[in-house]
């Protein structure tokens, strides 16, 4: 099967060749500037047109592109992706959407050639809200297999042992059996790689600053999200930013202090 790819000069340009348009981008401020910026999709957009954004980004955000590609006869969709990069490879992401029921069906069709979880959240908005509180259980529990690494290799334990240990208890989780942040205790993983690759700490802390913003909003008690997103800022302040976010168990043995 070959696939023919055409590389425009602007986000414009693509929406006027284009009836479906995917976007993934690293924040609010660059989804906003992509669809409403001089040079960005809605300028050009045909009536009719879905847009899907796979970003993760303000819920809020999500919304206000919403209305304005509905004043122009076009269709928004938020669809934060999740599953890290060996899902990508795979093809067996996760999608989250968000938008109108009488569309998922296009969108499904779509974002099926990348994920085999295809799951629609509600309204707009809703996608980026189900993100979102995944993300922030990912890395408390990162944070926590993490510690519990650190302590147990403290106390003498031989990490793939007390790996083995944690995975057929109640311990288990993505972040112990999946993506162990412990160099040399799973191979094909960022710890593997001196945490290159993956998804990295910034972003994690980008994320978290998002829930932090609706934990607010929302009058929502996050305790143990809050001290996560200070982890990763702290991290990223410590040259850790661009280092996949498992990376904390590697912050957490060269902070004595902690």
């Amino acid at each position: 099967m070959f696939v023919t790819v055409s590389i425009m000069d602007s986000a414009a340009e693509v929406a006027e060749r284009a009836d479906r348009v995917i976007t993934m981008l690293p924040s609010s401020p660059n989804v906003i500037e992509v669809y409403t910026g001089p040079n960005g999709i809605l300028k050009k957009v045909k009536k009719g047109s879905l847009l899907i954004d796979s970003s993760t980004i303000d819920p809020a955000v999500s919304k206000e592109m919403a209305k304005a590609a509905e004043k122009i006869g076009a269709t928004f969709m938020d669809a934060p992706v999740s599953g890290g990069v060996g899902a990508a490879r795979a093809g067996n992401l996760t999608f989250m959407v968000g938008g109108l029921e009488g569309e998922f069906n296009a969108a499904k069709e779509l974002l099926s050639c990348m994920g085999n979880n295809v799951v629609y959240c509600g309204e707009v908005g809703t996608g980026q809200a189900a993100k979102l509180c995944n993300n922030m259980l990912l890395a408390i529990a990162m944070i926590g297999t993490a510690e519990t690494m650190n302590l147990g290799i403290r106390l003498g334990l031989d990490p793939k042992l007390l790996t083995k240990i944690v995975n057929m208890s109640s311990g288990r989780c993505w972040s112990s059996d999946t993506y162990n942040p412990v160099p040399g205790v799973m191979d094909g993983v960022p710890s593997a790689n001196d945490y290159q690759g993956g998804f990295a700490a910034s972003l994690m802390a980008k994320d978290l600053g998002l829930v932090q913003n609706t934990a607010t909003n929302t009058k929502t008690p996050a305790l143990l999200g809050s001290l996560s997103h200070q982890i990763y800022r702290m991290m990223c302040a410590r040259g850790y930013a661009q280092k996949d976010f498992s990376s904390v168990f590697q912050f957490l043995r060269e902070e004595e202090n902690i």
